[in-house]
């Protein structure tokens, strides 16, 4: 699903940017931890993790996007980054286990959030130019 190129930045970044959508349909994002686990991004790490408002808006409408980015220069102006929309899967249970399988470094709540990409964004990572695809 993810280029090497891709897998290697992602694997590099632990900070991204979760966007979800309320009930009102407004937008939401906040920070959050990023991490790999079998070619799909996983969101955990925060206690009390099934009460935030990104767990209870995931759960209500799985329609999310997620940007890592960060600056590889500045001179020169070398800004690079990935979009991931997809769909969340939200687990009340089972974080604690998949924080220690792919060896997150910090703690996870025992509830967690499967990111299943649907359409891959980036810029600056494969050359300097943009790419971006659907890939489910």
């Amino acid at each position: 699903m993810f280029t090497p190129a891709e897998l290697d930045y992602l694997n590099g970044q632990t900070l991204g940017r979760f966007a979800t959508v309320g009930p009102s349909g407004a937008p939401h994002v906040v920070p959050v931890g990023v991490f790999l686990d079998a070619g799909v991004v996983v969101i955990g790490g925060v206690a009390g993790m099934s009460t935030t408002k990104k767990f209870r808006d995931a759960s209500r409408n799985p329609a999310v996007a997620l940007v890592v980015d960060d600056m590889e220069s500045a001179a020169p102006w070398n800004p690079r980054g990935i979009e991931i929309r997809g769909h969340a899967e939200t687990f009340e249970e089972g974080g604690e286990e998949v924080g220690l399988r792919i060896g997150a470094p910090i703690r996870f709540d025992r509830a967690w959030i499967r990111l299943v990409p649907r359409r891959i964004v980036t810029w600056g990572i494969e050359g300097t130019g943009r790419t971006a695809r659907t890939v489910a």
